[in-house]
Order: C-alpha cells, then sequence, then structure tokens
C-alpha cells in the first residue's frame, strides 16, 4: 500500500512572463504566462511521466502565487505542503526565447516567498513513503533560512529512508563563484544521487569532471554520479563502471528548462528500476522534447509519449497515431 509520494522536490517556483519567440526582452509587446522552478519544473516533469511527486515551497498569497500553485496542481504535482505568505510576493522572471543567441534573463526573487523557506516547513511526515527527495543548489542559494531548510530537508530525507538526488544547476547571476563553492559545494557529498554539469563539477570540486565524479562515488555517499558534458553527451557512473550517451539531434527552439527535464527523465527511469544506460537514453529523450518547445514545461511528455519519441529518435518507425 503506497502511503505518500514517490518523489518530494523542495524549492522555488517562480510565475514566468515569456517573450513571444524571437522577439529579445527589450522589443518584445507579446508575453505567455508559465511556471519556472528547477525544483517545480522536475516536479511537473515526473509527474506528467506518471508518478505521484510532491513539492514544497513558499510563494505569495497574491494572483502570481495561485498561477503557480493552479498549474502546478493541472500537471499532477501535490502541492499540499505548500505555503502562500501574505507578506511576501512570488518571484517574477522574465526571458526571452532564441535558439541559437544568448537568452535574456531577468530574475525578480529579491525578498521573494521562495527566499523565506525555513527548516520549520520540513517536517518529516510530508517525506514519509517517498524513495527519493530532490533539491538543486539554487534553493540554499535564496537565503540562509532556505539554505538552513535544504539541510534539513536532507536530515528529515535520511529520517524517512528516502535517497537523496542533487543537482546543482549553478547560475552565476545569483553569486559569485566562491560563495557556490562554500554553499553548495558540501551538499555533493551528502547526495546519494548526483546530476552535474560538467563545468559544474569542475567549479565545485576542482580538478576534471569525471576524476570529481569517481572522488564522489569513493569519498562521499553517492551511488551514482551523472555528468552532462559540454557537448551535450551524458555519462553516469558508479561503481559498477560507466554508461554514455550520446546527444539527440533534434532542431532546437528554446535550451531553458532540458537540464531540469533530464533529471526528471533520469529518476523516473531510476525509480522503475531502469539500468543507467537506458535511463541515460530516456533522460536525453526527455530534455530533447523540452528543448523543442518554449517555455521550462511544455515539451514534458506522458510516458507513452516519451517512449514513442525515444523509438522515434532511435530509428524506429512509429507509425501515424490515427484515431477515427
Amino acid at each position: 500500500m503506497i502511503n505518500g509520494p514517490e518523489v518530494v522536490t523542495c524549492g522555488e517556483a517562480m510565475l514566468l512572463m515569456l517573450a513571444e519567440p524571437g522577439v529579445p526582452l527589450d522589443r518584445a509587446t507579446t508575453f505567455r504566462r508559465s511556471v519556472a522552478g528547477a525544483e517545480s519544473n522536475v516536479a511537473s516533469g515526473l509527474a506528467r511521466l506518471g508518478h505521484w511527486v510532491r513539492w514544497i515551497g513558499r510563494v505569495g498569497d497574491d494572483p502570481p502565487g495561485e498561477a503557480v500553485l493552479r498549474e502546478l496542481r493541472a500537471d499532477g504535482v501535490d502541492v499540499s505542503c505548500a505555503e502562500m505568505d501574505p507578506t511576501a510576493p512570488t518571484g517574477l522572471l522574465l526571458r526571452d526565447s532564441h535558439p541559437r543567441r544568448a537568452i535574456d534573463v531577468q530574475y525578480y526573487r529579491t525578498g521573494s516567498a521562495a527566499s523565506y523557506l525555513a527548516a520549520e516547513q520540513i517536517e518529516t511526515v510530508a517525506l514519509t513513503g517517498a524513495r527519493v527527495v530532490h533539491v538543486s543548489g539554487i534553493t540554499p542559494m535564496l537565503s540562509a533560512s532556505a539554505a538552513e531548510a535544504t539541510w534539513a530537508l536532507v536530515e528529515r530525507a535520511r529520517q524517512a529512508g528516502a535517497a537523496v538526488c542533487f543537482d546543482p544547476s549553478i547560475r552565476r547571476a545569483l553569486a559569485s563563484e566562491h560563495d557556490w563553492m562554500r554553499t553548495v559545494g558540501p551538499l555533493l557529498r551528502e547526495a546519494d544521487l548526483v546530476l552535474a554539469g560538467e563545468e559544474e563539477l569542475e567549479l565545485l570540486l576542482g580538478g576534471g569532471a569525471e576524476e570529481a565524479a569517481k572522488a564522489l562515488l569513493s569519498l562521499g555517499r553517492a551511488s551514482t554520479v551523472v555528468v552532462r558534458r559540454r557537448d551535450h553527451a551524458a555519462v553516469a557512473l558508479t561503481a559498477e563502471g560507466q554508461w554514455i550517451q550520446p546527444p539527440f539531434s533534434v532542431p532546437v527552439t528554446d535550451p531553458v528548462g532540458a537540464g531540469d527535464a533530464f533529471v526528471a527523465g533520469w529518476l523516473s527511469a531510476w525509480l522503475r528500476g531502469t539500468d543507467p544506460g537506458s535511463a541515460l537514453a530516456e533522460a536525453a529523450c526527455v530534455a530533447a522534447l523540452v528543448a523543442q518547445s518554449p517555455a521550462d514545461t511544455d515539451g514534458l511528455p506522458t510516458a507513452a509519449g516519451r517512449d514513442r519519441a525515444l523509438a522515434a529518435l532511435a530509428g524506429s518507425d512509429v507509425g501515424e497515431i490515427v484515431h477515427r
């Protein structure tokens, strides 16, 4: 009998205002409303793939906060442990969208409700039944109280018997490299599952990414480290060996959100006991689908959509779906 969610994520969720495709932010006049946030993106991805996932976080008691929670609920995410703050606003993210030039991103998160996340909000009962708890490096970088909440989340996950999954998700606009190393570096050593970019491991641990990954396997708690390489390939390392997944060649519409989609795809496979090589292929497929769509979550597939897309990307003839 299942008595709780398979997955719990905890972190920031913001209202995203996305400029019309291809138009620079300073020239855009039309915007689409959506939701963005590292952990909430992963939650939506896992929910669409058929998993019971709970998101813990704070939004303002305001129209943007209502919109964020409504969109997460629509994706099937459990927001029963989210809180609405009557004294702080929901964070806002403005950005444009382009497949080939640098994307202009403007964050309005200082003093947001998410930055007031505190250890008291992380209750062990909210993690009951969870097999994995996921958090990114963005959360502890929001504020001192959010950092304390992140460490409380790790402790409560241990108490609940859940694995800890960690993605550094470094955003240099949020803090200096030194602050990232000081605040986020130690969390890498506490994670059972690490999914990180090649540059992130090099910054946080020094040396080459593969050497850093092997060090985490031998010196930290990690049983698996997945490295997203600069060339968009991905490698999974465990004590048993390593597996490599080349990137799928797809037309890119908007690359933002693909990293979170990769995490969702990989965790879904991990939860189902899939081998690391197949898990990487599923993760790369989900990321490729998101990169072909605007906004952070538009391209997130269902499990059937993932399987169909993966077969097509692998060169199988899946045929057309026709309803008569």
